[in-house]
């Protein structure tokens, strides 16, 4: 999986300062400097005004301020399972490569299972991997061969078979009914900074689908990279609060 930032909002944090600053201001926002408009927030600099004024917004929940700047972010070879799972965020904006109007006619079946076209779970290759409401712990290195060959054998078929139905005239729509849950997409999705910590806080966590988790640390890395102060704090209030935030 490829995750990559595709656009975001200009200086997110001043945005987030500006709109929280005017909740408590009679003059009119934008007419004023960023200097006047964080006079009286604590820090010497304007890094430091911008570390405080987050920093408390976090704190106290308030969240409203973080809802005004937004991340859109291009995701490549999302399985149909992982998809399944955050599309369920419904305040998240979502284009899903089509597998309607987009025939795969052109995958060697040989070359399937090996991470390209269908994803392969760890289970598959790691005989210590040991899954959520999974009955038996890690495998001897026997079963996890056996494992394998039976995995890359059925995605394999799954794919020859959805080749054989479009040469036989069937349409892609229809076709794509045989294909594995486990069949990558290419995905683009956009959220609010406040929803992206939602995200995380559901999907980033040590009881999430592997997949899903995965894909969620690396949406955290690029966040950080944008809006490096709200997310270091992000990443810091996760360690003392107990509640998972509100959408």
């Amino acid at each position: 999986m490829d995750v990559r930032l595709l656009a975001a909002t200009d200086d997110p944090e001043e945005v987030i300062c500006r709109a929280a600053r005017n909740d408590y201001m009679s003059a009119f926002n934008p007419e004023l400097s960023l200097a006047e408009t964080m006079e009286g927030v604590d820090g010497d600099g304007m890094a430091e005004k911008k570390a405080t004024l987050i920093g408390h917004l976090m704190d106290h929940g308030h969240f409203g301020p973080f809802e005004h700047v937004q991340a859109t972010f291009a995701v490549k070879n999302m399985s149909r399972s992982c998809m399944a799972q955050i599309t369920r965020h419904r305040h998240v904006s979502f284009d899903v490569q089509s597998m309607r109007y987009v025939s795969f006619d052109d995958v060697d079946p040989a070359d399937v299972g090996e991470g390209e076209f269908v994803v392969t779970p760890p289970a598959v290759t790691d005989p210590n991997w040991v899954g959520r409401n999974q009955s038996d712990g890690p495998v001897d290195e026997e079963a996890r061969e056996r494992r394998e060959t039976v995995f890359r054998e059925s995605v394999q078929r799954s794919v020859e078979e959805y080749q054989e139905l479009l040469d036989l005239g069937m349409a892609p729509e229809d076709a794509r009914f045989v294909l594995p849950i486990g069949t990558g997409v290419n995905v683009v999705m956009s959220m609010n900074a406040r929803m992206l910590m939602h995200v995380a806080d559901m999907r980033a966590a040590a009881d999430a689908q592997w997949e899903i988790r995965q894909m969620t640390e690396q949406i955290l890395d690029l966040a950080r990279e944008w809006s490096p102060t709200t997310f270091d704090h992000y990443e810091d209030s996760m360690k003392n609060r107990k509640n998972r935030l509100a959408p």
